[in-house]
């Protein structure tokens, strides 16, 4: 096959998405067959097999809970696949169906390099959290979405919280389900090259950048942002 030259990649910014940019795409053969030359790829079980559930599990570990546009790079290849994928947070892997086995299938975060998700005109930029240095430890390879570039680069790491069921004791709530519930972590990269937690507040914030506690007290409120994750990126912007 013919190596494809990559095109320039215009990255432009915006709060929590990128602007659509050009991608060179693997070609002559499907997603799928190219991933399968790749690596092994496993059948998907979103099964959570939580011990102890009476009426199952609500929620689901999967990011957007849909097949979407995406284009993935995997590790060690230059070219993307066009393919519909979404992405099981707390696995750590991508998901795709399967055209030729009529299955969903997934492809572990270690094998990945970058997932974009083309979304109402945007590209949404899905990396792994392999190689980082975190201010605390990390469980597993996550992804995670860049929110914006720069030298104080913001990210969020999307989880799933388990709540169990309880309605064994004697005075339980009665909740006879396991629960998934979404949650975000955001962390801003310092200048010792270290992403350290944050909460989007002004407090967390100036705990991180001590130094610039007037720059975010006269730029960002948490209490009047309308939206305080785009808030924070556009005060990191101002850094």
């Amino acid at each position: 096959m013919k190596s494809i030259k990559v095109l320039i990649i215009l990255l432009m910014c915006s709060p929590g998405l990128f602007a659509q940019r050009s991608l060179a795409y693997k070609a002559g053969v499907t997603g799928e067959n190219n991933l399968q030359n790749v690596i092994h790829i496993t059948p998907y079980s979103g099964a959570m097999g939580f011990d102890g559930r009476y009426e199952g599990v609500k929620g689901t570990p999967r990011l957007f809970d849909t097949l979407v546009a995406s284009s993935v790079l995997l590790k060690g290849e230059e070219l993307f696949f066009r393919i519909e994928s979404d992405l099981d947070v707390v696995k750590n892997a991508l998901v795709y169906m399967s055209p030729s086995k009529g299955m969903l299938m997934e492809v572990p975060s270690e094998h990945i390099s970058e997932v974009i998700i083309h979304q109402d005109g945007n590209d949404l930029i899905f990396l792994t959290t392999e190689g980082l240095t975190f201010d605390q430890e990390i469980q597993g390879n996550k992804f995670y979405q860049l929110l914006n570039g720069g030298t104080y680069q913001c990210i969020k790491i999307p989880d799933r919280k388990l709540i169990e069921a309880d309605y064994q004791r004697l005075y339980s709530p009665d909740v006879r389900y396991d629960e998934l519930q979404p949650v975000s972590r955001y962390y801003i990269r310092g200048n010792d090259s270290v992403f350290h937690r944050v909460q989007l507040t002004r407090k967390s914030l100036k705990k991180v950048f001590p130094d610039k506690k007037e720059l975010i007290d006269s730029n960002f409120n948490e209490k009047t942002a309308p939206d305080p994750e785009l808030a924070v990126i556009e005060l990191l912007g101002k850094f």
